[in-house]
């Protein structure tokens, strides 16, 4: 097939030819601010496609997603949400999804501002988009078996590392054009499997089914060609984004290849491409949409196409005060109508599809069934816990200490001291992670984690910068075999470094707090005297306790920093029990020349305990393709999963379901540690895995990306 002699709808006339004139009723569903029952909507939404231009006029699109609510409401005329890595100018406009729900919320407007990676946006019309892309896709039901993968013809962005393997899955996308005046859209399309037919390594066809009245895309394509989308593939995490400039052909030869039981689409759109990339969407993963927890009980939103009805109603009532406008008024206060409009609006929905040739329609008591059985299943463990910031204290001038509690509904902290905790939050849109020591007593209704700011650390960069008592972030743990047990009688050896202190002050709180009398001995080494973190409470202590707690300070600008010499001089005049305990924490090369010397003086190994801090493990993807993982335990498959760009192998397997070991997600604990059967995987680092764990095949699956096909095994090592 020749692409370059396919005929080519220049003109309005020929568009409005084939499809018809949009009904003059789709205009009077338009409303020009989010009424109370799109605020509704947009409260419960998890995920939406987003089109824009960046400031050179490149499109793009993309999906927002996170908790219900990400996008937040400002006004009936403004909201915003964090837009990652980019900046988007002018007109912009969205397509909110309900997960479970076919019919969509489409959103116009405008940018008005930014602020840090806050993007606020001006609306200047809302409506309800019908349930015919959702439908046709099978979006919210369990993922269909991919179509095999199309041999791409010639070098070009389709030929791109995954694209045409996302593209034969890809049932659904959101696609984002522009009017001569600027004036944005951005609507949904599914199908079928593909939604989008790869012709060669630069052109993809997307048909237009009969059902598409309002043709908003193929009107603002006769005036700007430029435009782009974003794919889903139901289940799995990453997106593929697609730009370039598209056309509509009604050639017949061409549309016969996208019958459906033998009734072609009536047009379809050819986008000539300029670039195509597939990547891990972390909007997708935390918005969860694939999970049954994310599926809406009955009545937790307005039925959405009553809300269209109200829409429609009071646009008839301004624009006409008629008849017409007074009975739907009055219609939709009878009680039951919603149930009534939702069983009319399917039965349309299953005969139109089937009309364009689809079989096996699933819509209505079909679709509610099968979410009454998701309903019924165990919902995924969400371990994050959500905390304020009751108090942020300076303790030094590079460290401050972050006060918790719960956000919503109290508790207390259990963990052993000397553990750690994993702090995430949002930087720029993207969720970063990191693991501090908590400091403070295990059991308290406040966990205190102390953050030393590090040099080009975005996470304690953030920390220092902007953060501030009432902020929220997000807690897991606790995690670590690094603590001390309170009810033990041995006496207890300390030597920290720095920040290496903060699981020791938890220690020395929490063992002075008992009734034992077993001595407590820290050696501390800092820079300088005023970068001693906890100074004034370790004197305070030392003072209260003299017969418990000896606390030796080593200041490396006067003294130099702490070597074998220093090390066994201090543990000579110490002169530790037997049966003491030592614990390190602090950079690797002292905690190695502090075990030396023990080792001198015969304490054994098990007495040692120690953790060595980093400033957090990279974890950037190592791979630019998507891989499968297969997830084994011991004999048996668990399942599988497609690890996208930028994804690591535990989140792949748990945006899966799959149940995965893990703690603290950055390479510190080891919890998430599995055997590689097959295949190749690249780690981040610094982590913990030791040499002789990585000799014998264990990755820790936190901090790896798969290179290729892999099987881990996740049975007990």
């Amino acid at each position: 097939m020749q692409l370059s002699t396919l005929h080519r709808l220049t003109t309005v006339d020929e568009v409005e030819g084939i499809l018809g004139q949009p009904p003059s009723m789709i205009a009077l569903k338009q409303i020009s601010a989010l009424d109370e029952g799109c605020r509704t909507i947009l409260a419960h939404c998890p995920l939406a496609g987003f089109g824009y231009r960046d400031a050179d006029g490149v499109s793009h699109t993309t999906f927002l997603g996170g908790p219900p609510g990400f996008a937040r409401v400002h006004s009936p005329t403004r909201i915003s949400f964090t837009l990652p890595d980019d900046e988007a100018h002018g007109p912009a406009s969205f397509v909110f999804l309900l997960p479970g729900v076919g019919e969509t919320l489409r959103v116009n407007g405008s940018v008005a501002k930014r602020k840090g990676a806050e993007t606020f946006v001006d609306i200047e019309e809302a409506y309800v988009h019908c349930a015919q892309a959702v439908i046709r896709s099978r979006l919210w039901q369990p993922p269909a078996p991919a179509e095999p993968t199309p041999e791409v013809e010639g070098e070009g962005p389709l030929s791109r590392p995954g694209v045409a393997e996302f593209l034969a899955a890809a049932s659904f996308l959101t696609l984002s054009t522009w009017d001569g005046s600027g004036g944005s859209d951005t609507s949904p399309r599914g199908d079928r499997q593909a939604v989008a037919r790869i012709l060669d390594s630069r052109t993809l066809a997307i048909p237009d089914r009969k059902g598409n009245k309002r043709a908003d895309s193929l009107h603002n394509l006769l005036q700007d060609d430029r435009l782009s989308f974003a794919a889903l593939v139901p289940g799995r995490t990453g997106v593929l984004h697609v730009s370039g400039r598209g056309s509509i052909t009604d050639d017949p030869a061409l549309l016969e290849t996208m019958a459906l039981r033998g009734t072609p689409p009536h047009a379809a759109l050819l986008i000539d491409v300029e670039h195509a990339e597939v990547t891990a969407s972390a909007a997708v993963t935390r918005s969860r949409a694939w999970t049954a927890a994310a599926h809406l009980e009955r009545g937790t939103v307005p039925d959405l196409m009553v809300l269209a009805g109200d829409h429609l109603a009071t646009n008839m009532a301004n624009a006409e005060g008629g008849v017409l406008a007074r009975v739907l008024k009055v219609v939709a206060r009878i009680p039951g109508i919603g149930r009534v409009v939702r069983l009319v609006m399917n039965r349309a929905y299953r005969s139109g599809l089937q009309k364009e040739g689809y079989d096996d329609v699933e819509v209505g008591s079909q679709r509610g069934a099968r979410l009454k059985r998701l309903a019924a299943e165990p919902a995924a463990e969400n371990p994050l816990r959500e905390v304020r910031i009751a108090e942020v204290r300076r303790e030094t001038p590079s460290a401050v200490t972050l006060v918790l509690e719960d956000a919503e509904h109290p508790g207390s902290f259990d963990f052993r001291p000397g553990q750690f905790f994993t702090l995430v939050t949002d930087i720029d849109g993207q969720p970063v992670r990191r693991a501090y020591s908590a400091s403070s007593v295990p059991g308290a209704a406040r966990l205190e984690v102390t953050v030393k700011q590090v040099e080009g650390g975005r996470f304690s960069t953030h920390v220092h910068r902007n953060l501030r008592a009432g902020d929220r972030l997000s807690v897991r743990g606790p995690s670590g075999a690094f603590h001390a047990d309170p009810a033990a009688a041995h006496e207890v050896v300390l030597v920290a470094a720095g920040s290496g202190v903060t699981p020791m002050m938890s220690m020395i709180r929490t063992l002075l707090a008992t009734s034992g009398t077993h001595r407590i001995a820290l050696l501390y080494t800092n820079r300088s005297e005023e970068e001693v973190i906890f100074a004034d409470e370790l004197l305070r202590l030392g003072k209260e306790n003299s017969a418990r707690l000896a606390v030796t300070h080593v200041l490396t600008q006067e003294r130099g920093r702490l070597d074998a010499a220093g090390a066994r001089s201090w543990l000579t005049e110490l002169r530790p029990s037997e049966d003491a305990r030592y614990y390190l924490c602090g950079p690797e090369a002292l905690m190695d020349t502090v075990k030396g010397v023990l080792t001198e003086h015969g304490v054994p190994d098990d007495r040692v305990h120690h953790e060595r801090y980093t400033s957090g493990a990279d974890t950037t993807a190592a791979t630019t393709a998507p891989q499968e993982m297969v997830v084994e335990d011991g004999t048996h498959e668990v399942g599988s999963v497609v690890v996208e760009p930028g994804q690591t192998l535990l989140d792949a397997g748990l945006a899966a379901g799959l149940p995965m070991p893990y703690s603290c997600t950055v390479g510190n604990c080891g919890d998430c540690m599995v055997k590689l059967r097959s295949g190749e995987v690249a780690m981040s680092g610094p982590n913990c895995l030791t040499p002789s764990q990585k000799a014998d095949g264990y990755v820790l699956a936190c901090v790896g990306c798969p290179l290729s096909k892999v099987t881990l095994d996740i049975a007990e090592p």
